[in-house]
């Protein structure tokens, strides 16, 4: 069991990865999201939409219109994007608010140089938290104080692996549009020998099926024999871990944090050559009772490795800390 926190706080955040969101909010705390009204053209701006879509919000996740935000009580703050950090650190909290107990969550490697870049947040008093060994490694950071916190999965809608359809399932937002970094390339190489299916926000550009509902998601990628993440360089995606979650082997390249969650011959295959990538999808595709091994063994990483409650608890550590450090700090 989680232990419960030292004291239930009121931390305020802002909406930038929805299912991580969801799973930061088993954290036994009150978190605010700031929002904003749509724009001209009816689209909310990212980062700002509140509790949104079909995840199944509790009631520890409420809303503040950023025009507020100075007039409430909160205990801490959480950032998790350069521009709140940036922009609305100085514009939209109060003066106060700015001197309270922080954290920033950084969901992301370097995009510019991977190891000479410069973290933003350079304060010694601010806990600056990575989602995978491999990004705090990869990032300069300074003067800022870090720790890991790998993600945790709780499906709201649990699923579990079949793998009767003999082809593999790709999910990637905008992958036409975000590149080679993101292996649109790597893709489109290996879809012309291997059947792939892609999904995701704009996969139509891509010559995919399109975007599937979050709740939706896990029982749909169930069907496919394997999930493929054709992505160079980011953090280890939610994607991949929900699919180990419900039992699903996993073939992708080995870099970043993939190369040590995914053991080739174990849970799944990882490697640097597509043609290497592309012979143990087909084994897969041939040898069902071969995925399902490896499906299990992928479910087991993601329970021991990935499982909610250690996510919760390292979370509540992470505020305890930050709290205790500018109690003494006062």
């Amino acid at each position: 069991m989680t232990r419960p926190p030292s004291r239930r706080l009121r931390i305020l955040t802002w909406h930038v990865h929805g299912n991580y969101l969801y799973y930061l909010s088993q954290v036994p705390h009150d978190f605010y999201l700031v929002t904003r009204p749509p724009d001209a053209s009816g689209h909310i701006p990212p980062g700002y939409a509140g509790k949104v879509g079909a995840l199944p919000w509790g009631d520890n996740v409420h809303e503040v219109p950023f025009h507020a935000v100075a007039e409430h009580h909160f205990d801490a703050v959480l950032y998790q994007h350069r521009a709140h950090w940036e922009h609305d650190r100085l514009t939209t909290l109060s003066a106060a608010q700015r001197t309270l107990p922080t954290v920033y969550l950084e969901h992301d490697p370097p995009q510019e140089h991977p190891t000479n870049t410069l973290h933003w947040v350079q304060d010694p008093n601010v806990l600056l938290v990575h989602v995978t060994p491999f990004n705090e490694l990869m990032w300069d950071n300074g003067i800022t104080p870090t720790r890991v916190i790998e993600h945790g999965v709780h499906l709201p809608m649990p699923a579990r692996y079949s793998g009767e359809l003999a082809r593999g399932i790709v999910v990637v937002n905008h992958l036409r549009k975000r590149g080679r970094r993101l292996g649109a390339d790597v893709f489109d190489t290996l879809r012309t020998q291997v059947p792939l299916d892609l999904v995701g926000m704009g996969a139509q550009d891509a010559g995919g099926i399109g975007e599937v509902g979050n709740l939706d998601l896990p029982a749909f990628c169930a069907r496919y024999r394997f999930f493929f993440n054709p992505i160079r360089y980011t953090s280890l995606g939610l994607a991949v871990v929900e699919a180990m979650t419900i039992g699903m082997p996993i073939v992708g390249l080995a870099t970043t944090e993939m190369s040590t969650v995914i053991h080739s011959g174990h849970n799944g295959y990882v490697d640097t050559r597509p043609d290497a990538l592309a012979d143990a999808m087909h084994t897969l595709l041939h040898d069902p009772a071969l995925a399902r091994r490896w499906g299990d063994a992928a479910r087991e990483t993601a329970r021991t490795r990935f499982g909610i409650e250690r996510f919760v608890a390292d979370w509540l550590d992470a505020f305890d800390t930050v709290m205790a450090t500018r109690k003494e700090a006062a």
